[in-house]
């Protein structure tokens, strides 16, 4: 349903709006502009619209990098803390989602695969780190042991909890959150 036109069936009935005036100075001109219509006018150019901001460039590749590396020094500085302090150190998984969040929200942009990417990064830095601190454990017990990766990942897989899988949903949810939540604040 539309109003009737003034001048058909009479006066319309929605009251009068206000005219609205603009305070933005006027677009620039280029240099020998006429206006449309008349001789000599300069074809392409519309005083109404902005002018186009270029777009953001989005350095994935790099991003990727940096994010890997930011994976490795979390994992790193989370295996690398004292161990009287290992039961309390799971908290802290949000600390590597932070750091490899960082540089894929801030160079990679609103990419739909790297919030999933940041998730993994994240969860990747949590285990790297666990499994620094059981062989930091390993080695403060006694003598290094012949086969010290396989020796590793059996202590890891003994001394898991059901707390752990906190944590790790932490690191994945909290990278997944942090790198969508940076990329949309660029």
């Amino acid at each position: 349903m539309t109003a009737p036109v003034p001048g058909t069936d009479g006066p319309s009935p929605r009251p009068r709006t206000a005219q609205h005036y603009s305070v933005e100075p006027p677009p620039a001109a280029p240099e020998g502009y006429v206006a449309p219509g008349m001789p000599g006018a300069v074809t392409g150019f519309d005083p109404t619209e902005p002018e186009p901001r270029p777009a953001p460039r989005h350095r994935t590749a790099l991003a990727v990098t940096l994010a890997l590396l930011a994976m490795l020094l979390g994992g790193l500085a989370y295996g690398s803390a004292p161990l009287r302090a290992a039961d309390s150190l799971g908290w802290l998984a949000i600390a590597p989602a932070g750091l490899v969040a960082l540089p894929l929200g801030r160079l990679g942009g609103p990419g739909r695969l790297l919030p999933p990417l940041g998730a993994l990064l994240a969860a990747g830095a949590l285990l790297l780190g666990q499994l620094i601190e059981h062989l930091r454990r390993l080695h403060t017990e006694g003598p290094t042991p012949h086969n010290l990766l396989h020796d590793t990942l059996t202590t890891w897989r003994a001394d898991l909890r059901p707390l752990d899988a906190a944590f790790y949903a932490i690191a994945l949810i909290g990278g997944f959150l942090l790198t969508r939540r940076t990329a949309t604040r660029t």
